[in-house]
């Protein structure tokens, strides 16, 4: 079977010598538990975060002054990709060639225990996980956000699949009897079909692309026969199998919409090409020599979310598409939202405020906030900040991010004073944002990757898909499209599954 058609991934380029060529993605051999009321809970926030940065994504000047401004004098990605932006601005014909902007985001949450609450009640609290379902309601459990995607947000595509799997063990009786148990003990929840929540990811991102596709409209350029979908991806691209799913999807509608895919790079710039009207033309391999372009009505960006991928090509490519009347998921302005610098400024006084029209939206929104700070050495918050994460008695409650995607970035706990101190330069602490570190409560389960089977304790992370379109203000559609879970050792710090931290899983709920 083609790798494209399943959950596999191709490895990343590594010095290491290895006779596959792909592996299976990480998964869970049994459901983890999870709170019924918080997991629907999280399915209504995301429309509400939509809007939220949706709002966001229009307000430049807050964006500059709040997240931008701060991180230039020593954050090179925020550097390059605030240039693009002033690039695009300036060029002659009016900078941006679409008004309407795209999100599929990605809010990430965990489970979490209060600090009110001794060292030992993340144990205590997923033993109870196993048999009863009110420690949310009591406030014993608390949902509270990781981060916030807004760039090619991946796993949707893994996560079907993995759910889909789950499902069927559960539908043929393999986790009946002496199967269903983990750590050694029974399980005290039983797995049933209806306990195991259906997962249409795949249906759901594409829907999304399709309706883009849809307010976009018909051709303009008389170049153009047809428009289509543009899957902007990396070189090669270790992680093919979770995209081609959701471009088979769209060619498989009753009207189907036409969705190509081109390299990040060269390859964009060698085959497409701006129309006199800006209309983005790209020219299809297998179409033949002579053949008209496709005028592309949305481009997908899997690809760009790297600072490596931004030398002087990579700029012009992402000049290119920005100029373009095509619809852009993300814009450069989406794009800088992902940042970690975000987080930290929505949790100021006020702000939320600003962009959301009602007080029950924000309570919602803060209700998932822990505490982030600034680490720059001018405010005050930043400097309390700075003495917290110097300090080995506070330090290992925290965790250090800097606004880069991809995992393994994150400094944790212990670990923090002696890197800071070892970066030579305390300005540079400036690119980072001290998290408090979310306490969730822990499970046993078994674990399957490509390394071999292991039981043991562990922790999970929901992430809720949304899509978002909006045009000068106006919210045109503002959907939750799907969700994953994500499951690692209790004792693993990162959750990235294609850095090989985590797997995919299926909450159990309770």
């Amino acid at each position: 079977m083609h790798l494209k058609h399943i959950s596999l991934n191709q490895p990343q380029p590594s010095h290491n010598i290895t006779s596959s060529s792909s592996y299976p993605i990480s998964t869970s051999i049994f459901p983890t538990p999870f709170p019924k009321s918080l997991f629907h809970h999280a399915h209504t926030l995301q429309p509400i975060y939509n809007e939220l940065y949706a709002r966001l994504s229009d307000n430049e000047s807050w964006l500059y002054d709040a997240v931008i401004k701060p991180l230039l004098p020593v954050d090179p990605f925020a550097r390059i990709l605030w240039e693009i932006q002033l690039l695009v601005k300036s060029k002659r014909g009016g900078g941006y060639g679409s008004d309407t902007s795209m999100g599929l985001f990605r809010s990430d949450y965990m489970l979490h225990v209060p600090r009110d609450y001794n060292e030992e009640v993340e144990v205590e609290v997923g033993n109870s996980l196993l048999d009863e379902s009110e420690n949310a309601q009591q406030g014993l459990l608390q949902l509270k956000q990781v981060e916030f995607n807004t760039i090619a947000c991946a796993g949707g595509c893994h996560a079907n699949k993995v759910v889909d799997m789950h499902r069927y063990l559960t539908r043929t009786g393999v986790y009946d009897d002496s199967l269903s148990r983990a750590n050694g003990e029974e399980r005290k929840s039983p797995i049933t079909l209806s306990s195991l929540p259906t997962n249409e990811n795949i249906k759901g991102l594409a829907d999304s692309l399709a309706t883009a596709h849809d307010i976009y409209g018909p051709v303009r350029s008389d170049l153009a026969t047809k428009t289509g979908v543009l899957f902007v991806v990396q070189p090669n691209n270790f992680n093919v199998a979770d995209e081609l799913p959701i471009e088979y999807a769209l060619w498989d509608r009753e009207s189907p919409v036409p969705t190509y895919r081109v390299e990040w790079g060269d390859d964009v710039l060698e085959r497409t090409c701006l129309s006199g009207n800006r209309e983005l033309l790209f020219y299809p391999h297998l179409q033949g020599e002579g053949s008209k372009p496709v005028e592309i009505s949305v481009v997908y960006l899997r690809a760009g979310l790297e600072v490596h991928e931004y030398d002087a090509v990579g700029i012009a490519c992402r000049v290119r598409l920005e100029q373009s009347r095509a619809i852009k998921c993300p814009s450069v302005l989406g794009h800088v939202l992902t940042f970690k610098k975000v987080q930290q400024a929505l949790m100021a006084p006020g702000v939320l405020e600003r962009f959301l029209d009602s007080e029950e939206k924000v309570l919602a929104i803060r209700d998932t906030f822990v505490g982030m700070y600034p680490m720059d050495g001018d405010s005050e918050e930043g400097r309390f900040a700075r003495g917290l994460a110097t300090d080995p008695e506070t330090a290992w409650r925290y965790i250090l991010k800097p606004s880069l995607e991809g995992g393994g970035h994150n400094v944790y706990g212990e670990d923090i004073p002696g890197f800071l101190l070892g970066m030579g330069s305390e300005s540079e602490w400036g690119r980072y944002v001290l998290m408090e570190r979310i306490r969730p409560p822990v499970v046993g389960n078994v674990l399957m990757s490509r390394m071999g089977v292991e039981e043991s304790d562990v922790v999970s992370e929901l992430g809720v898909f949304g899509f978002c379109i909006w045009k000068k203000g106006e919210i045109l559609r503002n959907e939750t499209v799907g969700w994953s879970l994500k499951t690692k050792f209790a004792d693993v710090d990162e959750m990235s599954v294609v850095k090989g931290f985590g797997c995919f899983d299926t909450p159990l709920l309770v």
